[in-house]
């Protein structure tokens, strides 16, 4: 949390709890004491950053980013009745598609698995969900454009 211009910053009991190093009960106890001002906003009591400075008597630091969240998809494709030329072109371009630069995020790996005898191709995708998105998309593209081309 950040102040933006004349915008107070406000905490949580438990961010303040946790930049006091103390228990959440012991910071809403003091509250209730009325040691530490807070405004009680729902059923949520929020602290502004001065009235949390007056009580420690020093600035506050920031409280510690989160650390980002990391999501991660498996997809499995089965495409039937594709011979080996067509399975070959569809995998092939998925991984061309994947070869290219990409905005950063979990790696994505694509593997490939055609069972001539069964005419079955199988593309297995792992990665973040808008990328694995993206490779299910242009997938779909690849089936429609063989129906109907």
């Amino acid at each position: 949390m950040r102040e933006v211009g004349s915008v107070p910053q406000y905490y949580s009991v438990e961010q303040v709890a946790e930049l006091l190093g103390l228990h959440v009960r012991t910071v809403r106890g003091y509250i209730r004491d009325g040691r530490l001002r807070a405004a009680r906003i729902g059923k949520q009591y929020r602290i502004a950053r001065q009235d949390l400075e007056a009580f420690t008597g020093a600035p506050v630091a920031e409280p510690p980013a989160a650390e980002p969240r990391y999501a991660e998809v498996s997809a499995v494709v089965r495409i039937e009745s594709i011979g080996r030329a067509e399975a070959g072109r569809v995998a092939n371009t998925v991984l061309a598609a994947i070869a290219g630069p990409r905005d950063g995020g979990p790696p994505l790996r694509v593997e490939a698995v055609h069972e001539e005898d069964r005419e079955t191709l199988r593309l297995v995708v792992l990665g973040g969900p808008a990328d694995t998105a993206a490779v299910l998309a242009l997938v779909d593209t690849l089936i429609k454009e063989n129906r109907h081309g």
